[in-house]
């Protein structure tokens, strides 16, 4: 099915922080610091860090991870003056770069508890950024936090995911290897079919889900007998979404509402949501599980699908916003377990009756969807997305699969039902 109505790209074309490198005293000092704590951090990793004038730093081999440097005065300007942040920016910019940024990132991400000096990382809060207010998840920010990622272009998400436009982590086979796992369409139904099937959904069953997507679940769930109700808050997933239902038959089944999750109403037997938890905001988790609460009814099952850290590391970076908030995901927040069952029990009725982890199975699916997205670049030019925006999205992917790769992401399948 063609997605070409209900699409407009819209790339940005002013960069301020990523086309101007930071100048002036505060940045000199910032940058001669942070050259001296990155090179002693690569000193001793397994990577290999690639200087114009032919020094290479680290512990790698011919085959390790490459990180090479294009312009190192631009990067450590920017790492001194933004941190990670700038880290970011001076790959969009073109500082460095990587055959593989993803096997990059993760030799990072799997030490990033050690990679800054013991008494710098006592003072984190004291020059790391804060979210801006006008990103909190309230009801007036949501909506626009929302369209700065889903709203891109329908046509963007096309080109790297599969044929179920299904934007989150895919559940392969338990009985073939990784290296094997290249169904990416057949892993997302099963991944969808776990969660309905959990959930209780079959003919009757009155769902709920919150966040649409481009449809999928709803689809599948009707498809079961089930009368879907979905609310979401992109308008370019919805329009979508209702085309794709449509062409299936299925629009007696599916309702699809363009609302904030704490103004739906009624009862229901099941209620779902998939890899939308991260964008309620830590402020906002009792209002998300209180809702839930308040629209199940007895005998209910609520499945959530959830990307997740561990406790200790959601603690320490809870406050901190990063590049991923400030180009990707706006009020982006990404719990721990542990906090999902605390407010759950602390808040509502609701107990965390069973868990799966699908980390690995995020791992490879962000993998396949930067194979597609590379091998499709000229397209998304095509669509209005400039150099730096296709930079910033490899990064994006490559930063997520880093994460899952080492484990410090996760993703979860929880079941919750009422205390008995």
């Amino acid at each position: 099915m063609s997605i070409q109505s209900h699409v407009t790209a819209r790339p940005s074309t002013s960069w301020p922080d990523v086309e101007h490198v930071p100048t002036g005293t505060r940045a000199t000092i910032a940058a001669a610091l942070a050259d001296r704590l990155f090179r002693r951090a690569v000193r001793t990793l397994p990577i290999r860090v690639e200087y114009p004038d032919g020094t290479v730093l680290g512990r790698g081999g011919a085959d390790a991870p490459r990180l090479i440097l294009h312009r190192p005065a631009d990067f450590t300007a920017r790492l001194g003056v933004g941190g990670l942040i700038g880290f970011g920016e001076s790959y969009m910019a073109g500082d460095w770069s990587s055959p593989d940024p993803a096997a990059t990132l993760t030799v990072f991400a799997a030490r990033i508890d050690r990679l800054v000096p013991a008494p710098l990382r006592a003072l984190r809060r004291l020059y790391v950024s804060k979210h801006p207010a006008t990103e909190h998840n309230s009801e007036s920010n949501s909506r626009s936090n929302i369209a700065r990622h889903y709203d891109l272009s329908n046509n963007l998400f096309e080109l790297f995911l599969d044929e179920t436009l299904t934007y989150s982590s895919a559940l392969f086979p338990a009985t073939a290897p990784p290296p094997r796992w290249a169904d990416l369409a057949a892993a997302q139904q099963a991944k969808i079919d776990r969660i309905l099937d959990r959930a209780g959904v079959g003919p009757g069953t009155r769902l709920l889900e919150i966040g649409t997507g481009w449809g999928e679940l709803a689809l599948r769930a009707a498809a079961r007998g089930a009368s879907v109700r979905s609310v979401t808050l992109s308008t370019e997933q919805r329009a979508l979404a209702l085309d794709r239902i449509a062409a299936a038959g299925l629009s007696e089944r599916v309702t699809i509402d363009l609302l904030d999750y704490r103004r739906v109403t009624g009862e229901f037997d099941a209620v779902v949501s998939v890899e939308m938890i991260e964008a309620v905001g830590y402020e906002y988790l009792d209002t998300f599980f209180e809702t839930i609460d308040r629209v199940l009814a007895p005998g209910g099952r609520a499945v959530i699908q959830a990307i997740t850290m561990p406790h200790h590391r959601m603690r320490a970076t809870r406050d901190t916003y990063t590049w991923v908030h400030k180009y990707i995901f706006p009020g982006g927040f990404l719990p721990s377990t542990r906090l999902l069952a605390d407010v759950a029990a602390r808040r509502t009725e609701l107990v965390v009756r069973e868990q799966l982890s699908m980390g690995e199975h995020y791992a490879h699916t962000l993998r396949l969807w930067q194979q597609r997205f590379n091998a499709r670049a000229d397209r998304v030019a095509e669509l209005g997305f400039d150099p730096i925006f296709r930079r910033m999205w490899r990064l994006y992917l490559a930063h997520a699969e880093a994460g899952f790769r080492c484990g410090y992401l996760d993703v979860h399948q929880i079941l919750l039902t009422r205390a008995a």
